[in-house]
């Protein structure tokens, strides 16, 4: 009946996403166990593509083999792999079962074993019971057979991605693009995001510029990363320029270069980031930031394709594709004369808004789940997982800052966590007091609804109340501006000096 089920989905015409879920999900049916993982490799790395029975921020966890026996031993096997229940070996998903949320998993079987696709390491498919004895002789064979089953579903969602992307190189006269590096992945199963995904991969093609606006934090430079690993130019260089940091009196040497002696310093020539990604991608980050008099000569360089070092008198031919990223609204800065009209136009040949965080619905546990397992390797603990309130509230937080935000609120909870006696030898349960959320700051609030903060009701008095929303926003300035507190401070409007003072009154430095 299982193999009838299994063989029907490779037949149908799923998802690939559902075509894997559905798989581990019959899995888990068939041999009765707490949760079912399917782990794919790269670079050394295991990252969860289907799971069930495991708590949803699974999904975002990335398992470094190197640092987690029981799936290296998995991998280095061609048969299935059983642990004993008094194994004295860490478990991956230590905390991370549905069924016992926040539970260590001492005595239970766990079964694995390796997946191959055309003679090459694949990833891992792991069993958990939390039965000791759920996994007998029988168990073991099964999950042998099975595994076959696995890998062919495996090879039917590869030739689909290959027939999707042959399809785009015809149509768009290009080349196969090729995965991303686990490094540079971009996480989430929101329906926003895997639309955004899909267009991008169509552009990336195209050769076309692209400006990709939206909030800070959003992870822009993820996505124009996307854009050149998807694009035929992907073997060549991505050079990357933060506008904002570039000082007006050195802007222009940096992006075209100079030769010995055009200015006081110049004790060499240098070539400029154009000519650095000649063949490749120029990552133009924060673009509305540029000067006015260093749009000028960026128009003239887009326009002809040609650079001019400083103190040179002869142009040089250049070939690079333009991506550009900002969270201003340039259309606004052309309209008051902070951006060039037709410098905007250029830049915008195609488009791109970034959705913020709080529009991709259930990438907020997905995401969390990423940066609670590099806390939990950074910080050497056993195992690192929020607890359900904590879960119910980042998912309610309207997170102005964005990924960013939600990396800076893992992190420092994590800290708080072990600075408030959690020992690292225990699995540590984040909670919603650690967290430190900015309070009232829903969803809705934060889209410009007109929900009220809530008002704190805990018997304080009006000085400890005014010092902890102070401490809160000064926070949230910091995470959203980089740590920067000049940022920090234009933000929030104050003096900078003003604003260090408060800082050290509040105890935050």
């Amino acid at each position: 009946m299982l193999d009838d089920s299994l063989l029907a989905d490779l037949a149908a015409d799923l998802p690939s996403a559902v075509r894997l879920q559905r798989l581990v999900r019959t899995l888990r049916e068939e041999f009765r166990c707490g949760a079912v993982c399917l782990l794919h490799l790269q670079q050394g790395i295991l990252a969860p593509v289907a799971v069930d029975g495991l708590v949803r921020e699974a999904l975002g966890r990335r398992f470094e083999v190197a640092r987690h026996p029981r799936l290296a031993t998995i991998l280095a096997s061609r048969s299935t792999t059983c642990f004993p229940p008094d194994s004295t070996l860490p478990d991956p998903y230590d905390g991370l079962v549905e069924q016992r949320p926040g539970e260590p998993l001492h005595v239970h079987d766990c079964m694995g074993i390796s997946l191959h696709v055309e003679g090459q390491p694949w990833g891992v498919l792991t069993l958990d019971a939390l039965v000791a004895g759920t996994f007998d002789a029988r168990a073991r064979a099964a999950l042998a057979r099975y595994a076959l089953l696995v890998e062919a579903a495996v090879r039917v969602t590869r030739m689909e991605q290959e027939l999707r992307a042959l399809h785009m190189a015809h149509h768009g006269g290009g080349v196969v693009p090729v995965e991303p590096s686990v490094g540079g992945e971009i996480l989430g199963h929101s329906a926003a995001l895997q639309r955004l995904l899909q267009e991008l991969d169509v552009v990336a093609e195209s050769g076309l510029p692209v400006l990709l606006s939206g909030e800070t934090g959003v992870g822009k430079e993820l996505f124009a990363r996307r854009l050149h690993q998807r694009s035929p130019r992907r073997l060549q260089p991505l050079v990357q320029v933060n506008c904002a940091a570039l000082p007006e009196s050195l802007a222009e040497s940096e992006l075209f270069g100079h030769v010995k002696g055009a200015f006081s310093g110049a004790v060499s020539d240098r070539a400029g980031r154009f000519e650095a990604a000649h063949g490749g991608t120029l990552f133009l980050d924060e673009v509305g930031e540029l000067p006015l008099s260093v749009q000028a000569k960026l128009l003239r360089a887009l326009q002809n394709g040609e650079v001019q070092r400083l103190g040179e008198d002869t142009p040089r031919q250049v070939d690079v594709r333009i991506l550009a990223a900002t969270n201003r609204h340039l259309a606004d800065g052309v309209r008051d004369g902070h951006f060039r009209a037709d410098l905007y136009h250029r830049l915008s040949v195609y488009p791109v808004a970034i959705p913020p965080l709080r529009e991709r619905e259930g990438d907020v546990l997905v995401l969390a789940g990423h940066f609670l397992e590099i806390n939990r390797t950074r910080l050497g603990v056993r195992s690192l997982r929020l607890s359900p309130e904590a879960e119910r509230a980042l998912c309610a937080y309207g997170w102005p800052g964005n990924v960013r935000e939600l990396e800076h609120v893992i992190s420092r909870a994590a800290i708080k966590a072990l600075g408030q006696g959690a020992r690292r030898d225990e699995i540590i349960t984040l909670v919603p007091e650690w967290l430190d959320l900015a309070s009232g700051m829903t969803a809705e609030a934060s889209q410009g609804g007109q929900a009220e903060p809530e008002v704190a009701m805990t018997g304080e008095s009006l000085k400890t109340q005014v010092a902890a929303t102070q401490r809160r926003a000064i926070r949230h300035a910091l995470s959203v501006s980089h740590d920067n507190w000049a940022t920090a401070a234009r933000r929030l409007g104050v003096d900078p000096s003003n604003l260090h003072k408060l800082a050290r009154r509040l105890g935050i430095k």
